[in-house]
C-alpha cells in the first residue's frame, strides 16, 4: 500500500483532536521533528515516510501535520504529500540577522559576483553551524556542495572559518573542543592545526580556503562586523582551483566586507573582539 493510500486511511480513522501526549516529547517538540524531516533532497514526503524520518507513530504525525497545515507551515500537493508552506518563508523573512543583514549585502555581493562569474556567499553562524543566507552565482559557475537555507560546518568551508576565527574565545575553545570531522571527506580534523590556521586568519582577518574533493575549489572568505563591533556574518567568494591565485580576489573581498560592515553600524576595529 501506498503513502498516499495509508495517509487516506489514517485520516478516516485517526482523531483529529490533539492534546499534548501524558508522556514524552512535548508538541511543540514534535512539531519541529516533523518541520526539520525536509531537506532539498526531501520536499515532498508522504505520511509513512514523513513519519518514519521524523520518529514519530504515523497517527501523531498527521495529528500534527493538521495542525501544522492550518498555520500555512505545511502544505499538500496534488498527490497528497506533504511539503513546506510558504507562511514558513513568509515568518523566515521577518528574521533580524537572515532576511535584514541578506538585504543590505544584495549590492556587495552581486558587485563581487560581477567580479569573479563563480560564486558569492553570504552565511551568519548559527549554533555550531553556518547558516547560507544568499549565494549569488554565474550561470557557468562550477558546481558547489550547498544550498541556501542550507547548513555548512564552521571548520571546513572558508566562510564557516571567517565565523568561527572572529567569534569569543570561549565559543572558538568549547567548538574546538569537540570531535570535529573535516566534510565532505570525513577525515578527524587536528585541533591543533585548527588553532593555527585560526591564528592565521585571525592576524590577516580573511580566509584563503582549499578543498579537494569532489571537486578542487578555492574560498576566499572575510567576516562582516555590525553595530557595537558583534560580528554580523561572513561573505566568500568560491572559484575553481585551477592555478587561480587568491591575491587577485582579496582586495575585492575586503573592500566588500569593509564597506557592509560600515553599512552595518561597525567602526571596523584594529583588533577584533575576542582576544580576552
Amino acid at each position: 500500500m501506498s503513502d498516499d493510500a495509508d495517509a487516506d486511511n489514517t485520516e478516516r480513522t485517526a482523531p483529529v483532536r490533539g492534546k499534548r501526549p501524558a508522556q514524552g516529547e512535548p508538541v511543540i517538540d514534535r512539531a519541529f521533528s516533523i518541520l526539520h524531516s525536509f531537506d532539498p533532497s526531501h520536499r515532498h514526503l508522504g505520511l509513512n515516510e514523513l513519519s518514519r524520518r521524523a520518529g514519530l507513530p504515523v497517527s501523531s504525525t498527521l495529528r500534527i501535520a493538521r495542525q501544522l497545515m492550518s498555520w500555512g507551515a505545511l502544505e499538500r500537493d496534488e498527490h497528497g504529500r506533504f511539503c513546506i508552506g510558504v507562511r514558513l518563508y513568509e515568518l523566515a523573512a521577518s528574521a533580524p540577522r537572515g532576511h535584514g543583514i541578506r538585504n543590505v549585502a544584495l549590492p556587495f555581493l552581486h558587485d563581487l559576483a560581477e567580479a569573479t562569474r563563480q560564486h558569492v556567499l553570504l552565511a551568519v553562524r548559527d549554533g555550531h553551524e553556518a547558516i547560507l543566507l544568499e549565494r549569488i552565482s554565474d550561470h557557468q559557475a562550477m558546481p558547489v556542495l550547498y544550498h541556501v537555507g542550507g547548513r555548512l560546518p564552521l571548520h571546513s568551508t572558508g566562510v564557516g572559518l571567517a565565523l568561527l576565527a572572529f567569534e569569543s574565545s570561549q565559543f572558538r575553545e568549547s567548538y574546538l573542543s569537540r570531535s570535529l570531522v573535516r566534510m565532505p571527506e570525513q577525515q578527524p580534523v587536528d585541533a591543533t592545526q585548527l588553532r593555527r590556521l585560526i591564528a592565521e586568519i585571525r592576524r590577516e582577518k580573511s580566509v584563503i580556503f582549499r578543498r579537494r574533493v569532489p571537486t578542487p575549489i578555492l574560498s576566499v572568505a572575510a567576516p562582516v562586523w555590525g553595530a557595537d563591533e558583534q560580528l554580523a556574518g561572513a561573505i566568500s567568494v568560491v572559484v575553481p582551483d585551477d592555478g587561480y591565485d587568491p591575491r587577485r580576489l582579496l582586495p575585492a573581498l575586503q573592500t566588500s566586507s569593509k564597506s557592509l560592515s560600515r553599512v552595518l553600524g561597525a567602526g571596523l576595529p584594529a583588533v577584533p573582539p575576542g582576544d580576552e
